[in-house]
């Protein structure tokens, strides 16, 4: 399933066009198929949106800030010092790092170049695709901030949880060398190391600095936006067309079972961490259970493509197996400590 999607991704996808070429096909298809349903769908997607916009501004004003004042470049610090250390900071940095997945691949490649322990880099990898702080606020926004506080608390608990479990494997001696011979050196739209040089926070004294603040907070306004848009147009569609009943009598009702089959569900789904949110929320209206829904949203953002792209360029396939597994566990695991608490 995973790598059918992954080829829908990189076949299908550039064909049909952006995501607003998407957004327009699914408008087109509703006002020819069914009308009535067109404007409700329409004014769904745009009222919230609207509501979310506070959030969005927020955001896109943290990621350009981080871009322009180079704040990722301190990151590197947290891989020095004790592996144990190591490890707890790499799971709690890894979810406030402004890494895309491309970018993380030279940076992962350095440190496993030059022996950073790989329980410290799997605690960071588990950590980082969960949660940052635009898609913290996103989520708040769409679901609330019990569940967005609840999702970085997992995905701290994760990394953690992971980077542990990978120390045990490796003083056990495997693990040796969990590098491929030839690792990938990242992608060319990602631009230079995002921890080369040095931090400026007063970023608007110059002038290089306030253009990439400029540049960065119209892309990723931009970003934010189509996908919002689209997802909550998705959103409404699933409202209206899914009986509740349906959605409650999978993924509804008490115990294990319906987490275990959300992260099933979710793991192979390639939502990224703004798009999800608005999804989730719709299925939760539906009747999906609290513990459901973050075993959804965690399985999701652990096994998206670029995320798991970023580890399967880098690692030997053990290590591969092992951070999807990692991943997978801590879903269920977190979906069934958060659907406990509340």
């Amino acid at each position: 399933m995973t790598a059918m999607i992954a080829r829908l991704n990189a076949d299908v996808l550039p064909k049909i066009g952006t995501v607003w070429t998407l957004f327009a096909i699914i408008l087109a298809a509703l006002a020819l198929l069914d009308p009535v349903q067109f404007w409700p769908s329409l004014r769904f997607a745009f009222d919230a949106l609207l509501s979310t916009l506070p959030f969005i501004v927020f955001a896109v004003a943290l990621i350009a800030g981080l871009n322009a004042t180079g704040a990722a470049s301190e990151l590197s610090k947290i891989f020095e010092g004790r592996e144990v250390r190591m490890i707890f900071l790499a799971a709690i940095f890894g979810g406030l790092a402004p890494f895309c997945s491309c970018e993380v691949i030279p940076f992962i490649a350095a440190l496993l170049a030059v022996g950073t322990p790989l329980s410290a880099v799997m605690a960071f990898w588990l950590a980082s695709p969960l949660i940052d702080p635009p898609s913290l606020v996103i989520t708040a926004g769409a679901i609330g901030w019990h569940f967005a506080i609840g999702k970085a608390v997992a995905a701290v608990g994760i990394g953690i949880v992971g980077g542990f479990a990978i120390k045990w494997i490796v003083a056990s001696g495997a693990l040796a060398e969990p590098l491929k011979e030839r690792p990938a050196s990242g992608c060319g739209s990602c631009g230079a190391d995002p921890l080369s040089g040095n931090a400026v926070w007063a970023f608007w004294k110059e002038d290089e600095r306030i253009a990439t603040f400029k540049a960065s907070a119209i892309e990723n306004f931009a970003f934010l936006m189509k996908w919002l848009a689209f997802a909550y147009l998705l959103e409404s569609l699933l409202i209206a067309y899914v009986p509740a009943e349906s959605i409650a009598s999978v993924v509804g009702g008490e115990g294990l079972f319906p987490i275990i089959l959300s992260a099933l569900v979710g793991a192979p789904a390639y939502l990224n961490g703004y798009a999800a949110p608005p999804l989730v929320a719709g299925l939760m209206d539906q009747g999906m259970t609290a513990g459901a829904a973050m075993a959804f949203m965690v399985a999701g953002s652990v096994s998206s493509i670029p995320a798991m792209t970023a580890v399967f360029a880098l690692v030997k396939k053990q290590v591969f197996a092992l951070y999807v597994a990692l991943g997978f566990l801590g879903a269920v695991g977190s979906g069934v400590i958060y659907g406990a608490m509340a």
